[in-house]
């Protein structure tokens, strides 16, 4: 049963990646039929044909290898003598049907996040309700109730956004003897000896649930915004009493109260974060987020991690907000491939990092393994749903970057016979693009051969 359900999910995979396609090949091809370019071959797939039929002008194929497609134009690639074909259209319609492709992308985006959103039980804001207990930003100057407007000058429209934003912050070393830190450290203690009573003692729900709420939340609140060092470490203190008070368990003999060590060096995750608070616009300068490592091999390797340390406020589902979720979703993905594509080129992200082919295939399969385990059959198909989403936003925004063979390149030399009236030479442009394209292709082998290594000797990056 296991098998057969892996198989369905492997083709439900296989389906939604080549509709991704369909619909990017589609976009070219009901242009051009509108614009009134001949189309000589429309093609779901690559390789060898399976079968294939013939309507007017325009033969429709089905191909062996389901990793792309294509819409075959009359006069695309070289010069024609056909008043149809591509390259003696008018230059704002060739302008259509190069981004109509990348435009049906967007689209389909939409729709897949749409599907998701109308299946999701709450929608979050960027107004922080509760932080952490042993919450960095607390400390260092956000509050309650604020409404994050940006995150070092990253626009944040959505919890996805603000999670984003979060999650690629630069970090630096900050100051270890900063009231900040200190501050930090003492609702960490806290924190730590809430959770070795609860398990060390095995309470109850209501029990835990009493002493998370009424003391350590209690006194990490006002740990945070204490005035100095003395006065964070009483009131840490303090919470230590309570925590053993409400818990009805007695100190240790050799009880003593946590020392707060003071380091050499400290590792945070910090930005500048503009709020809306109390109806006014403020700066938050250096606001630090809780740092750590996933595991021992990343201590060993010194790579910190960085996690939203608070909750933010619901707001209502309706027709409305479910439409308004989409559409900023679908906006955010388009923004996080772009702003991952400059950190990439700022050197923000390793080569080991980049994935191809084969490792959107393993992130595929992975995100549907874990939605079985979690939830079963609709999680998985749920979780493929969402990778699906971001690839086809993806695939829109890469495929107009203006790179030789990419539909992107292809605009910027219309714009260029826009501007001038004239057009690139024919045979320069083909060179061009066909220079490109051998880059892309030998780009995507090394990627591949790249990918397949990490998945043999399983250093492929979790996601």
């Amino acid at each position: 049963m296991q098998i057969l359900i892996t198989i369905a999910l492997i083709v439900i995979g296989v389906l939604l990646f080549e509709f991704i396609i369909f619909a990017h090949e589609f976009g070219h091809f009901i242009t051009a039929k509108r614009s009134g370019v001949q189309v000589n071959e429309f093609a779901l797939g690559m390789g060898p044909k399976i079968f294939s039929f013939t309507k007017g002008e325009t033969k429709y194929s089905l191909r062996l290898f389901p990793v792309g497609g294509y819409c075959a134009m009359e006069g695309e690639d070289e010069e024609s003598a056909n008043p149809r074909a591509f390259v003696n259209a008018k230059i704002w319609k060739r302008m259509i049907i190069i981004v109509a492709g990348a435009f049906m992308n967007f689209v389909i985006g939409f729709i897949f996040v749409f599907i998701l959103t109308l299946f999701t039980p709450q929608f979050g804001t960027t107004t922080v309700e509760q932080f952490a207990p042993n919450a960095a930003s607390s400390c260092s100057g956000l509050r309650q109730g604020d409404q994050i407007i940006s995150v070092d000058g990253y626009r944040t429209l959505n919890t996805k956004d603000l999670q984003f934003a979060i999650q690629t912050l630069n970090y630096k070393n900050v100051d270890p003897k900063s009231l900040e830190i200190y501050s930090e450290d003492c609702t960490q203690q806290l924190t730590s000896l809430y959770s070795k009573l609860v398990t060390d003692n095995k309470l109850s729900d209501e029990k835990s649930s009493e002493l998370y709420n009424n003391v350590l939340m209690t006194y990490s609140d006002k740990i945070s915004v204490a005035s100095d060092k003395d006065k964070a470490y009483s009131l840490m203190k303090q919470g230590v009493d309570e925590l053993y008070k409400v818990s009805g368990i007695s100190k240790p003999k050799d009880f003593k109260y946590p020392e707060i060590e003071v380091r050499d060096e400290r590792i945070r995750f910090t930005g500048d974060v503009k709020v809306l608070r109390d109806g006014k616009e403020t700066e938050l300068r250096d606001v630090m987020f809780f740092t750590y490592y996933k595991d021992e091999k990343a201590k060993e390797e010194q790579k910190y991690s960085v996690m939203m340390d608070f909750y933010v406020s619901a707001k209502e589902k309706n027709f409305g907000t479910v439409i308004e979720e989409s559409f900023t979703n679908t906006l955010t993905m388009a923004r996080s491939v772009w702003k991952s594509l400059v950190m990439l080129v700022q050197g923000r992200f390793s080569f080991n990092e980049l994935s191809g082919p084969v490792g959107m295939t393993k992130a595929v399969e992975t995100v549907a393994s874990e939605g079985l385990n979690n939830g079963g059959f609709g999680v998985a198909v749920f979780n493929i749903l969402s990778i699906m989403a971001l690839i086809t936003v993806n695939l829109g925004i890469v495929n107009m970057l203006p790179f030789p063979a990419l539909d992107g390149g292809r605009f910027v030399f219309l714009l260029i016979e826009a501007i001038f009236r004239k057009p690139v030479p024919r045979k320069v442009e083909y060179i061009v693009n066909a220079a490109g394209l051998a880059l892309l292709l030998g780009f995507i082998a090394v990627i591949s051969v790249k990918d397949i290594f990490q998945l043999v000797t399983g250093t492929f990056p979790t996601i």
